[in-house]
């Protein structure tokens, strides 16, 4: 099955009734005043993937700074159709939802070779990052709508490449690649967060967030069984990255620019409202979503 061992134990502790290894979804924040015209970033086509399933659509905003491999397969078989009619095989309620076996079964997987990992990722001063928290020597941030934590940028003074180590924080609507114990094992099986889940911080190569439709993977019928494999699955009916779908098709989103002051006070916000307990997980992105629907 394409779930390492600790994946594995994950299920057995949400099972058990352990709740260490998840948060739960934060008090909510007050609603942010309207948002300026200038204050929105929009979505490269080529950076956003278009999940349309049984129970509504998903757009993930795609990664390529941060694991520039695994998002190239992910075009790859996006773009030859692999995706469509796939199942969301296992899913676990208060932690995430996996698809992308061709088998349907967990054991299933592309004809193209493993990938290698790309649990962490190398920042110049040049990426699009934004601060949010300091903590003790690391930075918490976003890389546009991934939430991201880091090394300090002084730090970029005494590397060979005035670059700084990086990774992607698995909280809700994050996508990472399911993979097998071994680390370059990743293949086309992949999963979304349905909750924040820090312990696979590093473990698992991150390629995207959702912007649009968590809500529908917090729908996706999901199994009360340890395994988290689901009897009469939910499906993927199509998956296109919009790039490749024709302008009548093709959806555009815009997502609140993590450079702008409205990004600043509503993160300021969070950190207000949650204190001691604030996590980078606690912001959510205002997002616009217009153009087509979805295919009936």
């Amino acid at each position: 099955m394409r779930v390492s061992t600790a994946l594995a134990a994950a299920a057995v502790l949400m099972a058990a009734g352990g709740a260490a290894w998840a948060q739960e979804a934060a008090p909510a924040v007050a609603a942010a005043p309207a948002v300026a015209a200038s204050q929105w970033r929009n979505v490269s086509p080529e950076n956003l993937l278009v999940i349309d399933t049984n129970k509504g659509r998903i757009l993930v905003e795609l990664a390529p700074e941060v694991a520039p491999g695994h998002v190239e397969r992910i075009r790859l078989l996006a773009g030859r159709g692999f995706f469509d009619g796939l199942l969301w095989h296992r899913v676990i309620d208060q932690f995430m939802a996996q698809t992308g076996d061709p088998l349907g079964t967990g054991e299933g997987q592309s004809a193209w070779p493993d990938l290698k990992a790309e649990f962490t990722f190398r920042r110049d001063g040049q990426a699009p990052f934004t601060a949010v928290a300091a903590p003790a020597g690391a930075v918490l941030g976003f890389l546009h709508s991934l939430p991201v934590q880091t090394q300090p940028d002084a730090f970029m003074a005494t590397t060979a490449d005035h670059k700084v180590h990086a990774w992607g924080l698995y909280c809700p609507g994050v996508a990472g690649m399911a993979r097998d114990d071994a680390p370059d094992s990743a293949n086309s099986q992949f999963f979304l967060m349905r909750q924040p889940y820090p312990s696979l911080d590093k473990r698992y190569t991150i390629w995207g967030r959702v912007v649009s439709g968590l809500d529908v993977v917090r729908a996706l019928k999901f199994s009360p069984n340890p395994d988290g494999i689901v009897a009469g699955p939910d499906s993927m009916t199509r998956v296109r990255v919009a790039s490749d779908l024709t302008e009548a098709e093709r959806p555009t989103v815009q997502v609140l620019d993590t450079a702008s002051p409205q990004f600043r006070a509503l993160a300021e916000a969070a950190r207000q409202a949650r204190g001691a307990d604030f996590s980078v997980c606690d912001i959510d992105l205002p997002v616009q979503v217009a153009g087509a629907a979805p295919p009936a």
